[in-house]
């Protein structure tokens, strides 16, 4: 692989593993919304789409008629598909950094002051008066737990208020590190230091092949 689609194919999944790190070295959680947390999945593997299904499957005779303007229009695309993806989601809030253990007791308490009515059956809850039902998943890996939304009947207004108290809420929560970042950060820079030797070991490949797709 030439150094161009190597960097593009490495470099947003080395920022990402980078950035998951830096979270999870903190001693603070961190609450994202389920169509950030997708939009920013999705630009770490953009590298890998655009040598992947964008290269495979590209117009060259566009190409031919309008040169490299084909691989912005395609880029654009993939953006207006992730946002597309974004809006038929179901709600979902995802926090980094900490365990159900952590959460449970802290969302739980949030939840009751927010309504009264609320009732938990194992992992799931809901909160008739706000119109929310959802459940808790965790990742162990990045020790991170997302509230997911059961079912399609959700109200919007009633998301957007836990987002705003449990995150406001979070902000007084301090958590020990977690030692699994150490492996993210690790796997970040192999993935970086890959590209680094890649460039300066053939930086005319590199020049080439950007030569190339500016001059379609």
């Amino acid at each position: 692989m030439d150094p161009l689609r190597l960097s593009l194919a490495l470099g947003p999944l080395a920022i990402y593993l980078l950035l998951l790190g830096a979270i999870n070295l903190s001693r603070r959680p961190l609450l994202v919304t389920g169509g950030r947390d997708f939009i920013v999945l999705g630009l770490a593997v953009s590298g890998l789409v655009i040598i992947g299904p964008m290269e495979l499957f590209f117009p060259i005779m566009a190409a031919s008629v309008y040169g490299a303007v084909v691989w912005g229009l395609l880029i654009g695309l993939y953006g207006m598909c992730l946002i597309l993806v974004v809006l038929v989601l179901r709600p979902r809030l995802v926090i980094y950094n900490i365990s159900s253990e952590e959460l449970r007791p802290i969302l739980s308490q949030l939840l009751v002051e927010m309504d009264p009515e609320a009732r938990w059956a194992g992992d799931s809850v809901v909160l008739p008066n706000l119109g929310v039902q959802m459940r808790m998943e965790l990742v162990v890996s990045t020790r991170n737990v997302s509230l997911i939304a059961n079912g399609p009947r959700q109200d919007s207004a009633g998301w957007n208020r836990l987002e705003r108290e449990l995150s406001a809420a979070l902000r007084q929560v301090e958590v020990a590190r977690n030692p699994r970042a150490l492996s993210l950060v690790l796997a970040s820079f192999l993935l970086a230091g890959s590209i680094v030797y890649a460039v300066t070991r053939d930086p005319q490949s590199l020049a080439q092949a950007l030569f190339d797709v500016v001059h379609l």
